[in-house]
Formats: structure tokens, sequence, C-alpha cells
């Protein structure tokens, strides 16, 4: 059996291995985030994600770059844990995490037939140029009702 971490791959690898998949015919579709306190909504977008696409492939935000979009306190779990996490998840194909605070430098690479992403973003989202200049469409999920990172650790916060 293959370790699932084989899944977490660099950027230049993930070029190589996206490559080889659209040689082969298959689709890949990308998502990306932090995945903080990883909850049934997250599970709920990856399979949303997978039903779009041959091959799944997950931006992963590092830690330095949550810190610097979301606050100097998160995340809460570290990002080797996190990947590790997404990774054991059997529709997910490759786990990627980046530096950067916008996901557009690791959709450059993978080039994805489709991207999904949180209805709130809409379908002109900051990920949408790069996407579709590659023949790619955005795909909107909605969130799932009461579910978020930042909701569950205010709901930790307020225990006894």
């Amino acid at each position: 059996m293959i370790s699932t971490l084989s899944k977490i791959v660099d950027r230049e690898t993930l070029g190589r291995e996206c490559e080889k998949l659209r040689a082969q015919g298959k689709t890949i579709v990308t998502c990306n985030g932090s995945f903080d306190l990883f909850h049934y909504g997250h599970l709920c977008f990856l399979e949303e994600a997978k039903k779009q696409a041959d091959v799944l492939v997950v931006g992963l935000n590092s830690d330095s770059s949550i810190k610097q979009y979301k606050s100097p306190l998160r995340p809460i779990i570290c990002q080797e844990q996190r990947a590790a996490l997404l990774s054991s998840i059997a529709i997910v194909s490759f786990v990627h995490i980046f530096d950067e605070t916008v996901p557009m430098p690791f959709l450059e690479v993978v080039k994805p037939n489709v991207h999904v992403n949180g209805s709130e973003y809409g379908e002109d989202c900051i990920e949408a140029p790069t996407v579709k200049k590659y023949g790619g469409r955005i795909h909107l999920m909605p969130k799932v009702a009461g579910l978020s990172t930042t909701g569950l650790i205010a709901k930790i916060k307020a225990l006894p």
C-alpha cells in the first residue's frame, strides 16, 4: 500500500504529475483553503469537488500564509498535520502546500479543468482568470449551514 503522505507533493512534482494525468486523458479539479480544524463542511466541499473531475488536487495554505491573511493566532493545526489529514482522504489525489496568500501560482502549475470555490466568492472570484486562461471553469458550492472553523473556535471558547 502506498503511504498517503506520498500524496503531499511540491510544486515541481505536482506539475509533472498533472502533465502525466492530462496526457492520459484525465480531468483535474482543484480547490484550496486552510482546512484548519477540519470539519464536516470541509468534507462536503471535497466530495463536491471530486464529483467535477477524475483527479482532485487540494491546494493547502501554509502556516505562514494563513498568519498573513487570517490572523497571527492561526492556524490552530500545523500545516504538516492538516496536509496529512487531507492526504488520508481517499478521494484526494494530491495535496500541495503553498506559501502565497492567493492560489494563482498553484493553479498556474496545475491548469485545472475545474476549480471549486465557495459560492460566497462568486463566479468572478480571484481564481477565475487563471482557471479560464487554460480553458477551465469555476464550480461554486454553497457552505454547509452553521459550519465554519471560526464558528467552531467560538463554540470552544464559550465552553465552561
